[in-house]
């Protein structure tokens, strides 16, 4: 019985696993559309995000080869943040520099007024945390939830995700359900 529950969560992890994989290749060809469709997709992005968050830099460290980080730095873009983009080859030195634990950690690490933003946090929610300022390392979307800013898959679907606060002595809690 019990080797029944831990095949199917195993298979359903997989199964989420091709998706957010599937997505990431989808981002990446979208990448190379014509700049009318990027132009229009960067319009209904910044539809989503109110009040920009605009002159606020952002830089982001990411692997040349991923679309949905892509994807992530224009929905952060279309909401008005400055964003510098480097592209390297380990991403992880740049996680260890900055505190993030290690079942945080997702596809791209940014930096933004001194926090850590890792993965695929909606930028309200980055707009949120420089507003309130809270006693935090930085915040984190771990793994690559379906359906969160650059995981967007056909048909709109969205799985449920939490956006975690963390500190740099390992103290972790949600900082907001999505």
């Amino acid at each position: 019985m019990k080797s029944n529950v831990l095949f199917r969560r195993t298979a359903r992890a997989a199964v989420l696993m091709l998706l957010a994989l599937g997505a990431c290749n989808r981002a990446a060809k979208a990448e190379a559309a014509p700049a009318a469709d990027a132009g229009a997709a960067s319009a209904s992005q910044a539809g989503q995000a109110a009040a920009p968050a605009q002159n606020t830099r952002m830089v982001v460290y990411k692997t040349p080869s991923c679309g949905c980080c892509r994807a992530w730095v224009d929905h952060v873009q279309a909401a008005g943040f400055e964003v510098e983009v480097h592209d390297v080859p380990n991403v992880q030195p740049v996680k260890d520099e900055h505190g993030l634990p290690g079942h945080l950690a997702s596809c791209h690490t940014a930096i933004v007024d001194g926090y850590v933003v890792e993965g695929h946090v909606p930028a309200d929610v980055i707009r949120r945390m420089l507003r309130e300022r809270p006693q935090v390392a930085g915040i984190a979307v771990p793994g690559m939830p379906v359906g969160s800013p650059g995981m967007e898959v056909p048909g709109g679907r969205k799985d449920p995700y939490d956006v975690i606060a963390f500190s740099r002595d390992g103290k972790v809690s949600v900082y907001e359900s999505r």
